[in-house]
């Protein structure tokens, strides 16, 4: 019922910046959170940064605070990830997810119902 594209990934220097974007289409209306994540290879999905869809409240992991920020644009239904002083640790696939329900932990992969495709980031050094 919600579908969710990711887009604005790529290869990127160390030090430099990159905005993802994920557009969100559908029945949006039940979803209290959207979440971004990451995967490297033979790496758990990690929590990077979620943000509440009605009110706005934020927050990222610590190993990305203050790097990384978390907005939405609630017309068009889209939510992004600003990176930047990026490392090539943060090499990864990044995936936003929606997480209905209002109860359960936002940092949790496992809370969120529906997924984006993932998008590709590159840090090289």
């Amino acid at each position: 019922q919600v579908q969710l594209v990711e887009s604005g990934g790529g290869l990127v220097q160390a030090g430099g910046s990159l905005r993802l974007s994920c557009a969100a289409s559908g029945r949006t209306f039940n979803s209290h959170a959207m979440g971004w994540f990451r995967q490297a290879p033979g790496k758990e999905r990690e929590f990077q940064c979620y943000i509440t869809w009605s009110g706005g409240s934020t927050y990222c992991a610590v190993p990305v605070k203050g790097r990384f920020t978390i907005s939405r644009d609630k017309a068009k239904n889209t939510v992004y990830l600003q990176m930047n002083s990026l490392k090539p640790e943060d090499t990864a696939v990044y995936y936003c997810a929606d997480k209905i329900a209002s109860w359960g932990s936002e940092v949790r992969a496992d809370e969120y119902t529906y997924w984006g495709q993932g998008t590709q980031v590159t840090v090289s050094s």
